[in-house]
Protein backbone atom coordinates (compact mmCIF):
# COMPACT_ATOMS: atom_id res chain seq x y z
CA UNK A 1 0.00 0.00 0.00
CA UNK A 2 3.24 2.29 0.79
CA UNK A 3 4.24 1.45 -2.55
CA UNK A 4 1.13 2.11 -4.52
CA UNK A 5 0.44 5.20 -2.46
CA UNK A 6 3.53 7.00 -4.43
CA UNK A 7 2.01 6.74 -7.79
CA UNK A 8 0.85 10.04 -9.29
CA UNK A 9 -2.17 7.95 -11.09
CA UNK A 10 -3.22 5.98 -7.30
CA UNK A 11 -5.41 6.19 -4.29
CA UNK A 12 -5.28 3.90 -1.98
CA UNK A 13 -7.79 2.48 0.77
CA UNK A 14 -6.34 0.67 3.44
CA UNK A 15 -8.65 -2.64 4.90
CA UNK A 16 -12.11 -1.13 4.66
CA UNK A 17 -13.86 -4.44 5.74
CA UNK A 18 -11.87 -4.82 9.01
CA UNK A 19 -14.39 -3.64 11.08
CA UNK A 20 -16.65 -5.62 9.49
CA UNK A 21 -14.67 -9.10 10.09
CA UNK A 22 -14.50 -8.27 13.77
CA UNK A 23 -18.37 -7.48 14.21
CA UNK A 24 -18.73 -10.79 12.95
CA UNK A 25 -15.98 -12.29 15.20
CA UNK A 26 -16.33 -11.34 18.93
CA UNK A 27 -14.28 -13.36 20.23
CA UNK A 28 -11.28 -12.17 18.07
CA UNK A 29 -9.19 -9.54 20.58
CA UNK A 30 -7.22 -7.42 18.05
CA UNK A 31 -5.09 -4.14 19.52
CA UNK A 32 -7.73 -1.88 19.58
CA UNK A 33 -10.60 -3.45 18.60
CA UNK A 34 -13.28 -0.77 20.24
CA UNK A 35 -11.54 2.18 17.89
CA UNK A 36 -11.47 0.26 15.00
CA UNK A 37 -15.57 -1.00 15.21
CA UNK A 38 -15.57 2.96 15.89
CA UNK A 39 -13.68 4.07 13.01
CA UNK A 40 -15.58 1.95 10.12
CA UNK A 41 -19.04 0.96 9.19
CA UNK A 42 -19.60 -2.68 9.90
CA UNK A 43 -22.41 -3.08 7.74
CA UNK A 44 -20.61 -5.11 4.22
CA UNK A 45 -22.80 -3.11 1.25
CA UNK A 46 -21.94 0.14 3.02
CA UNK A 47 -18.45 -0.74 2.71
CA UNK A 48 -18.98 -1.75 -0.59
CA UNK A 49 -20.77 1.04 -1.78
CA UNK A 50 -18.91 4.08 -0.66
CA UNK A 51 -15.02 2.10 -1.36
CA UNK A 52 -16.62 0.88 -5.48
CA UNK A 53 -18.85 3.17 -6.00
CA UNK A 54 -17.19 6.24 -4.88
CA UNK A 55 -15.83 8.54 -7.16
CA UNK A 56 -12.27 9.28 -6.97
CA UNK A 57 -9.83 11.83 -8.24
CA UNK A 58 -7.36 9.52 -9.69
CA UNK A 59 -7.42 6.70 -12.50
CA UNK A 60 -6.28 3.70 -10.46
CA UNK A 61 -7.81 2.27 -6.84
CA UNK A 62 -5.64 0.10 -4.48
CA UNK A 63 -7.50 -1.40 -2.10
CA UNK A 64 -5.37 -2.83 0.69
CA UNK A 65 -7.59 -6.19 2.05
CA UNK A 66 -6.95 -9.09 4.02
CA UNK A 67 -8.45 -12.06 3.08
CA UNK A 68 -9.49 -13.76 6.63
CA UNK A 69 -11.67 -10.62 6.68
CA UNK A 70 -13.61 -11.41 3.52
CA UNK A 71 -16.36 -13.79 5.53
CA UNK A 72 -19.91 -14.74 5.73
CA UNK A 73 -20.34 -13.01 2.13
CA UNK A 74 -20.61 -13.30 -1.69
CA UNK A 75 -17.11 -12.68 -3.30
CA UNK A 76 -18.52 -12.13 -6.85
CA UNK A 77 -17.72 -7.73 -6.25
CA UNK A 78 -14.23 -8.84 -6.62
CA UNK A 79 -14.37 -10.48 -10.13
CA UNK A 80 -15.01 -6.61 -11.03
CA UNK A 81 -11.05 -5.61 -9.83
CA UNK A 82 -7.81 -6.75 -10.81
CA UNK A 83 -6.40 -9.16 -7.82
CA UNK A 84 -3.38 -9.26 -6.26
CA UNK A 85 -2.29 -11.59 -3.69
CA UNK A 86 0.72 -10.60 -1.42
CA UNK A 87 2.12 -13.47 0.13
CA UNK A 88 5.28 -14.10 2.83
CA UNK A 89 7.12 -17.10 3.73
CA UNK A 90 5.03 -18.48 7.08
CA UNK A 91 8.31 -18.58 9.11
CA UNK A 92 8.44 -14.29 8.46
CA UNK A 93 4.89 -14.10 8.53
CA UNK A 94 4.15 -15.71 11.84
CA UNK A 95 7.25 -14.66 13.52
CA UNK A 96 5.82 -11.41 12.92
CA UNK A 97 2.04 -11.84 14.03
CA UNK A 98 3.37 -13.37 17.16
CA UNK A 99 4.68 -9.72 18.19
CA UNK A 100 0.94 -8.42 18.34
CA UNK A 101 -0.98 -11.70 18.80
CA UNK A 102 0.70 -14.55 21.30
CA UNK A 103 -1.65 -17.63 19.84
CA UNK A 104 -2.52 -16.57 16.18
CA UNK A 105 -4.88 -19.30 14.22
CA UNK A 106 -5.02 -20.30 10.32
CA UNK A 107 -7.53 -17.38 10.55
CA UNK A 108 -5.27 -14.99 11.45
CA UNK A 109 -2.72 -15.25 9.13
CA UNK A 110 -4.55 -16.18 6.57
CA UNK A 111 -2.94 -18.39 4.82
CA UNK A 112 -5.74 -20.96 3.61
CA UNK A 113 -7.89 -18.02 2.95
CA UNK A 114 -5.69 -16.34 0.01
CA UNK A 115 -5.37 -20.55 -1.53
CA UNK A 116 -8.82 -20.49 -1.25
CA UNK A 117 -9.70 -17.19 -2.74
CA UNK A 118 -6.99 -17.37 -5.21
CA UNK A 119 -8.36 -21.13 -6.35
CA UNK A 120 -11.98 -19.79 -6.22
CA UNK A 121 -10.93 -16.42 -9.17
CA UNK A 122 -9.09 -19.24 -11.17
CA UNK A 123 -12.29 -21.23 -11.33
CA UNK A 124 -14.00 -18.16 -12.68
CA UNK A 125 -12.01 -17.30 -15.58
CA UNK A 126 -9.83 -14.66 -13.59
CA UNK A 127 -6.19 -14.77 -13.29
CA UNK A 128 -4.93 -13.25 -9.92
CA UNK A 129 -1.88 -12.16 -9.52
CA UNK A 130 0.46 -13.18 -6.77
CA UNK A 131 3.46 -10.98 -5.44
CA UNK A 132 5.73 -12.56 -2.88
CA UNK A 133 7.62 -10.59 -1.10
CA UNK A 134 11.14 -12.36 -0.82
CA UNK A 135 10.58 -12.42 -4.75
CA UNK A 136 10.92 -8.62 -4.29
CA UNK A 137 13.25 -8.14 -1.99
CA UNK A 138 15.95 -10.15 -4.04
CA UNK A 139 15.62 -8.11 -6.82
CA UNK A 140 12.58 -5.14 -6.57
CA UNK A 141 14.03 -3.47 -9.74
CA UNK A 142 12.77 -5.96 -11.45
CA UNK A 143 9.65 -7.39 -10.03
CA UNK A 144 7.76 -4.11 -9.75
CA UNK A 145 8.32 -3.31 -13.31
CA UNK A 146 6.61 -6.93 -14.35
CA UNK A 147 4.09 -6.45 -11.49
CA UNK A 148 3.04 -2.96 -13.28
CA UNK A 149 3.05 -4.38 -16.72
CA UNK A 150 0.80 -7.32 -15.63
CA UNK A 151 -1.98 -4.45 -14.23
CA UNK A 152 -1.49 -2.84 -17.41
CA UNK A 153 -0.16 0.32 -15.67
CA UNK A 154 3.14 2.20 -15.99
CA UNK A 155 5.84 1.45 -13.64
CA UNK A 156 6.72 4.64 -11.48
CA UNK A 157 10.33 4.14 -9.79
CA UNK A 158 9.11 6.66 -7.02
CA UNK A 159 7.64 2.70 -6.01
CA UNK A 160 10.64 2.07 -4.38
CA UNK A 161 10.61 4.91 -1.76
CA UNK A 162 8.82 7.06 0.80
CA UNK A 163 8.93 8.53 3.46
CA UNK A 164 9.12 7.39 7.24
CA UNK A 165 5.72 7.76 9.21
CA UNK A 166 2.55 7.34 8.64
CA UNK A 167 0.53 7.76 5.33
CA UNK A 168 -3.18 9.42 5.75
CA UNK A 169 -5.01 6.64 4.69
CA UNK A 170 -3.58 4.79 7.40
CA UNK A 171 -6.47 3.04 9.48
CA UNK A 172 -6.39 3.55 13.02
CA UNK A 173 -4.97 0.08 13.75
CA UNK A 174 -1.53 1.25 12.67
CA UNK A 175 -0.27 2.24 15.63
CA UNK A 176 -0.70 -1.47 16.65
CA UNK A 177 0.23 -3.03 13.23
CA UNK A 178 2.76 -0.70 11.30
CA UNK A 179 5.59 0.36 13.50
CA UNK A 180 8.29 -1.51 11.28
CA UNK A 181 6.49 0.08 8.22
CA UNK A 182 6.25 3.78 9.38
CA UNK A 183 10.12 3.62 10.24
CA UNK A 184 10.63 1.96 6.84
CA UNK A 185 11.86 4.30 3.17
CA UNK A 186 11.23 1.43 1.04
CA UNK A 187 11.23 -2.15 0.84
CA UNK A 188 13.83 -4.18 3.01
CA UNK A 189 14.02 -7.12 5.21
CA UNK A 190 12.34 -7.15 8.41
CA UNK A 191 13.97 -8.19 12.31
CA UNK A 192 11.12 -10.84 12.03
CA UNK A 193 12.83 -12.36 8.95
CA UNK A 194 15.15 -14.22 10.94
CA UNK A 195 13.45 -14.32 14.15
CA UNK A 196 12.81 -17.71 15.46
CA UNK A 197 9.66 -19.00 15.19
CA UNK A 198 8.10 -19.53 18.81
CA UNK A 199 7.80 -23.43 19.30
CA UNK A 200 4.32 -23.44 20.09
CA UNK A 201 3.31 -21.80 16.62
CA UNK A 202 5.15 -24.83 14.80
CA UNK A 203 2.27 -26.41 14.21
CA UNK A 204 0.40 -23.48 12.42
CA UNK A 205 3.45 -22.99 10.19
CA UNK A 206 3.48 -26.44 9.25
CA UNK A 207 -0.40 -26.46 8.29
CA UNK A 208 0.36 -22.82 6.56
CA UNK A 209 3.58 -23.77 4.46
CA UNK A 210 1.51 -25.82 1.81
CA UNK A 211 -0.92 -23.17 1.30
CA UNK A 212 2.31 -20.65 0.92
CA UNK A 213 4.06 -23.62 -1.77
CA UNK A 214 0.84 -23.72 -3.91
CA UNK A 215 0.66 -19.68 -4.03
CA UNK A 216 4.42 -19.12 -4.95
CA UNK A 217 4.01 -21.05 -8.02
CA UNK A 218 2.43 -18.40 -9.56
CA UNK A 219 4.49 -15.56 -8.25
CA UNK A 220 6.13 -13.03 -10.22
CA UNK A 221 9.75 -14.08 -10.61
CA UNK A 222 13.07 -11.75 -10.02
Amino acid sequence: MYSFAQRNDTRVVDEPLYAYYLKLRPEVDHPGKEEILQSQSTHLQEVIDDVLLKTYDRPVLFIKNMAHHLIEMETDFLLSMTNLFLIRNPKQLIASMAKVMEQPGMEDIGARQQYELFEWLSRKGHKPLVLDSGELLKDQHTVMPKLCAALEIPYEPNMLEWKPGALPEDGVWSKYWYHNVHQSTGFSPQPSSSRPLPEHLKPLYDEALPYYKALYQHAIKA
